[in-house]
């Protein structure tokens, strides 16, 4: 694994307020991709407000790019219905990475992240120190939808030797 950087954690937690693509609601899942990287959640029958509560794992190699992110409903017979989707900015978090957590409290804000035009964040996220982990809790606006957000957490994996 030449050139990789980490291990990024991301808890997909839950979807709040997803866009209706069925007559009864959506049967949403989510799909992350980073490069060449595809993960994705478990289909959830039958709601706008899932709850996932699923982990799932990306080799960071280049921390420029960003995460991309898509939210899907599925269906049987035809092809998936698109319900938004939405990027995670891996700059904040690349850098607080070079940083001795040696002095650091537990609980402790290390960085605070706006919501701008040049991201999808729903509301002010923090990047913490946690039980000995860098981890950020961000909710995401969903782009190209009529509604919904999607609440993640990411969460650094140090490798032996490196970061």
């Amino acid at each position: 694994m030449d050139g990789l950087v980490g291990l990024l954690k991301i808890r997909v937690v839950r979807g709040i307020n997803l866009a209706y693509r069925d007559t009864r609601g959506s049967d949403p899942y989510v799909v992350l991709r980073l490069g060449k990287q595809k993960v994705k959640t478990s289909v959830k029958k039958k709601s706008v407000n899932p709850i996932w509560h699923e982990e799932l794992t990306l080799s960071i190699m280049n921390p420029i790019a960003p995460i991309k992110l898509g939210v899907f409903d599925k269906d049987t017979f035809s092809r998936d219905d698109p319900m938004g989707d939405a990027e995670i900015d891996l700059e904040p978090f690349m850098e607080v990475l070079n940083m001795d957590p040696e002095n650091i409290r537990n609980g402790s804000i290390i960085k605070t992240i706006r919501p701008s035009n040049q991201n999808c964040l729903a509301d002010e996220s923090h990047l913490c120190w946690r039980n000995g982990k860098f981890v950020q809790d961000i909710i995401l606006r969903l782009r190209n939808v009529e509604s919904g957000e999607l609440q993640v957490q990411l969460q650094w994996v140090k490798i032996p030797g490196r970061h």
